[in-house]
């Protein structure tokens, strides 16, 4: 049995919150990222990251099955969580939690979903003041906050071209910290780390994106002669 038909039971639940029937699934020997628990956290997110500019459109729905790919036989079970959970944004900070519990805070696979997340937020060509405030909350739940938001937010919206910001550094940081910093964000977001945990295919990708414009700020800070 899947993981997603696992979930159908809750599309089936009457006046239970999604919250609430999490309690049900999590059996510790499940890998975080195969686990209902993280699963169902993941379609909540998706839904209510659509719902935080007050409107759930057909490009922010198709954005996040791109993001969550579902087999075509269980897409129904899905949707049935998706539209529970879309239907306001309040409680989102539960899912971000439960899945902060399932990985600890900082994970690379968490940067992942805050990547999946600002997918669905773009899909309609509009970045809403109140989806950037739901991806900014949901990043600190994660433990993404000062520089390593904005380096977050760096790789989405176009505030200016920093290399400092997009690696989430201080412009007065130090050649070595420099290094030894780019060096970890290269081994998290390498393909194959990312692969491993079991992450999508398109926040795979997304983390490839980030990747590459990453390792051109440090190019250009290279070039720059801040590290040699």
């Amino acid at each position: 049995m899947s993981v997603w038909q696992r979930i159908s039971d809750i599309g089936h639940s009457v006046g239970e919150g999604l919250s609430l029937t999490m309690g049900r699934f999590g059996a510790k020997s499940t890998p975080p990222e195969k686990s209902t628990v993280f699963t169902i956290a993941m379609i909540a997110l998706g839904a209510k990251m659509a719902k935080a500019d007050g409107m759930v459109t057909d490009d922010e729905v198709v954005a996040f099955s791109q993001v969550f790919h579902v087999p075509e036989k269980d897409r129904a079970a899905v949707n049935r969580v998706f539209n529970q959970a879309k239907q306001d944004v309040a409680g989102y900070e539960i899912y971000a939690e439960q899945v902060v519990k399932l990985f600890g805070k900082k994970s690379h696979v968490l940067e992942s979903v805050v990547d999946g997340l600002f997918h669905i937020a773009k899909a309609d060509n509009v970045l809403h003041p109140e989806e950037l405030v739901f991806l900014e909350r949901v990043s600190a739940i994660f433990g993404f906050e000062g520089a390593d938001w904005f380096r977050i937010r760096a790789h989405h919206v176009q505030v200016k071209d920093d290399p400092f910001e997009i690696l989430g550094l201080a412009p007065d940081a130090t050649p070595a910290s420099i290094k030894k910093h780019y060096r970890q964000l290269v081994k998290e977001l390498h393909p194959d780390i990312q692969i491993a945990a079991g992450v999508p295919k398109e926040m795979v990708r997304l983390a490839t994106e980030r990747l590459a414009r990453i390792n051109a700020a440090y190019t250009e800070l290279e070039g720059m002669g801040v590290v040699k």
